[in-house]
């Protein structure tokens, strides 16, 4: 008896291993989806049983049941299936049916792939038997040589079209394993499963869709690993000399100056002080002494590689694998890419606003602070002499000072006022800094060789990204040819002359060998330019009016890229604080209005998006607060255009405190509530209480309900205009 209650226990617990729809207990995530079990309902499930299954939808949110479908739906599944038998295996339980609606074949999907049926993750999930299921063809007029092994795993195929044997669209060249793309997508992901040679992505995964290929919508499988490749993120930092004079010790290193560590450019993994090594204060670069003997002593001659190609110069940058896009998706359709792992209605893909993409920043920012005291009218150098400490550390909150009288308009002395209006003041004096030049909200970096000594670029690109997530204004005076060499986007959009900072000697050059209107006139162009020429590397006979144009793509190039590369790349790496860069980079689209937008004035329709009504559930409640909804938004049109006693400024900072809108929004989100007066039926109390309140700390504001508009407008401005005026000495 006890050798058979053993043999009982064992079927009984082979019952719950095994999927409750297909009855096999494989667990290849790859082949068959996750298997996911619900102990407390005793119930194991492929995900891929339930996408492909004809009688259940996912009705439920991401966390409930399995990925959305509901444990109720997926038993009465199980009960609408016991009684179909599938025609390959003969037994009972098939819930996949050919889509085809004058066939009546049912299966278990593992039993459909046997047979080569094809089921596709996308649109409605449909699934054809091996008789409908869609084909590949080599194609009319094609004269390629049949490949002779599959391009992912390299082991030997036959080279003909089949359910097994498949072939990229794009290049044709590409032949594959089923079996081998599929495993390459389940480990790519959506982001990057593409064509192993031609690197085709759209119509690669389109085509791999409709051929029953299950594209995951997530990162890529190395990207979600925690610190994967954090050893690629360490440099080296420590003096090699055989002397060292830094009385810290060898492993230390200064931002800059005589004791910053700085690396063998050629090995990068040997360093020294450049006091230990007698260089001059602003020397970067120096090679250690095996290179310098490997190379016959002209490694100091050795140029970093810029390409062959001109692309390569806004070629794209490698992305942080800390800051992948997204790590799961609900729904997505790339216009040729329906929802892949969400069995619902397709919505278009949406990479958020930018305020939700720097809030995803802010959970590096700590409770602590950092004191930052403003003396008169020197923003700007109280931000620089802050991220030159030493202890700098950007996730610090900034505890914001101002020491002595400005003249700068609104300075409050203290308190989160203050640092909002550094903030703010820091962005416009950083505008009109040495390290950029161009007509107003239209910058390009300039090049000056003071601000490279003292790495003025690194600085300034490090105050922007603090400003962004500690809560300062949009950039907005990016032009977008800087946009596009700093974050490649438009991607391989080529610079043109238009580009160019105006009005600058450099710029006047260029314009006359792209404005000459002969060979006689570019010849003297180019020779009034001679000397610019040589230095760019341009100086070539130009034997027609076609080769001018690669000259001046070439000279435009070498004044907007080239010779900026030291500038760029400093910036690029201080706007690496905080994660800015990476997040631009995987988001350009979104974070353009930031950079290159200059933040216009605020608007009625600005301010009425901030804020979401929280209405009551009492319908006469609900009546009266409605109508008050309606006032509010004609009062703000009011404040927009003039016709009120106080602005839309004036209202921000009554409702939430500030006078402008961050770019990473503000937070808590801002609310309206709503005041009711107490006792309606008497007369002699309905106007008490009847004034707007706001709770700032909270971003919340409560409306008060009033009987027309007119009563609605005077209580809003005599509130506010209170406010406001009693804020005003507080600050100052």
């Amino acid at each position: 008896m006890k050798k058979k209650k053993m043999r009982r226990s064992q079927v009984d617990s082979m019952e719950k291993e095994c999927c409750a729809l297909c009855r096999f207990s494989d667990d290849d995530p790859a082949l068959f989806g996750e298997k996911v079990t619900l102990k407390e309902h005793k119930l194991s499930v492929h995900y891929f049983c339930l996408l492909t299954s004809c009688g259940v939808y996912q009705r439920g949110e991401e966390n409930e049941g399995v990925f959305g479908f509901l444990v109720d739906d997926i038993k009465q599944e199980i009960r609408r299936s016991a009684r179909l038998m599938c025609f390959v295996c003969k037994k009972k339980g098939a819930c996949v049916g050919c889509n085809v609606r004058s066939c009546r074949k049912m299966f278990h999907f593992p039993c459909g792939r046997k047979r080569m049926s094809v089921s596709q993750f996308t649109g409605l999930f449909p699934s054809y038997c091996r008789d409908h299921g869609p084909v590949q063809t080599l194609g009319a007029g094609l004269d390629l040589s049949l490949p002779q092994s599959c391009s992912i795993c390299l082991d030997s195929i036959d080279p003909v079209l089949s359910f097994s044997v498949l072939k990229c669209p794009s290049c044709h060249t590409s032949w594959f394993h089923r079996d081998c793309v599929q495993r390459q997508a389940h480990s790519a992901g959506l982001f990057f499963f593409r064509c192993t040679l031609c690197n085709n992505k759209e119509s690669f995964q389109e085509e791999m869709l409709r051929m029953g290929i299950y594209i995951p919508e997530r990162d890529a499988s190395w990207e979600l690993e925690a610190n994967a490749f954090s050893e690629l993120l360490e440099v080296y930092n420590r003096c090699d000399a055989l002397s060292c004079l830094c009385e810290k010790g060898r492993a230390h290193s200064a931002k800059s100056g005589w004791f910053e560590v700085i690396r063998c450019r050629l090995c990068g993994s040997t360093g020294t002080h450049r006091r230990c090594s007698e260089l001059q204060v602003d020397t970067r670069d120096w090679a250690c002494s095996e290179c310098t003997q490997a190379t016959d002593g002209k490694a100091s001659l050795v140029t970093s590689p810029q390409g062959v190609q001109r692309r390569s110069l806004l070629s794209k940058r490698h992305l942080s694998p800390n800051h992948s896009p997204v790590s799961r998706k609900r729904c997505t359709n790339l216009t040729h890419l329906s929802s892949v792992s969400s069995k619902r209605p397709s919505s278009p893909v949406q990479a958020g606003s930018p305020e939700e993409l720097l809030q995803v920043l802010l959970p590096q920012l700590r409770p602590l602070s950092v004191q930052v005291e403003v003396r008169g009218d020197e923003v700007l150098s109280a931000g620089l002499e802050l991220v030159r400490r030493t202890d700098f550390d950007p996730s610090l909150v900034l505890s914001v000072r101002f020491t002595e009288e400005t003249t700068l308009p609104s300075s409050p002395r203290g308190g989160d006022s203050a640092r909002q209006n550094f903030l703010k003041l820091l962005v416009q004096q950083i505008q009109n800094c040495v390290v950029f030049e161009g007509p107003e909200g239209a910058k390009n970096l300039a090049l000056n060789s003071q601000a490279v000594r003292e790495d003025l670029y690194f600085d300034v690109g490090c105050l922007l990204a603090l400003s962004l997530v500690h809560g300062g204004p949009p950039v907005g005076f990016f032009s977008p040819a800087l946009y596009q060499c700093l974050f490649n986007h438009p991607a391989h959009r080529p610079l043109t002359v238009g580009h160019m900072t105006p009005d600058t000697p450099l710029t006047h050059r260029v314009l006359q060998i792209a404005e000459a209107e002969s060979l006689e006139e570019l010849g003297e162009a180019m020779a009034s330019s001679c000397g610019f020429l040589e230095v760019a590397g341009c100086n070539r006979p130009i034997g027609s009016m076609e080769e001018r144009e690669a000259l001046v793509e070439d000279l435009v190039n070498f004044t907007m890229i080239t010779r900026m590369q030291l500038p760029l790349q400093r910036f690029r790496e201080g706007l690496q604080t905080l994660g800015v860069f990476d997040q631009v980079q995987l988001f350009p689209s979104a974070f353009l209005e930031v950079f290159c937008e200059a933040s216009d004035h605020l608007t009625a329709q600005t301010v009425g998006r901030l804020f979401t009504v929280a209405f009551s559930e009492q319908e006469d409640k609900l009546n009266r607060e409605t109508a008050v909804v309606a006032y509010w938004r004609h009062f703000l049109l009011e404040c927009e255009v003039g016709r009120s006693s106080v602005s839309l400024q004036d209202l921000l900072r009554f409702s939430t405190g500030v006078q402008d809108v961050p770019a990473v929004g503000l937070l808590p989100a801002p609310s309206i509530s709503f005041l009711h007066p107490p006792g309606l039926q008497e007369e002699d109390q309905r106007d008490e209480g009847l004034f707007p309140q706001s709770h700032p700390e909270s971003k919340r504001l409560l409306l008060p309900i009033s009987s027309s508009y007119q009563n609605f407008k005077s209580s809003m401005e005599q509130a506010v205009s209170h406010r406001v005026h009693l804020l005003l000495p507080a600050e100052s």
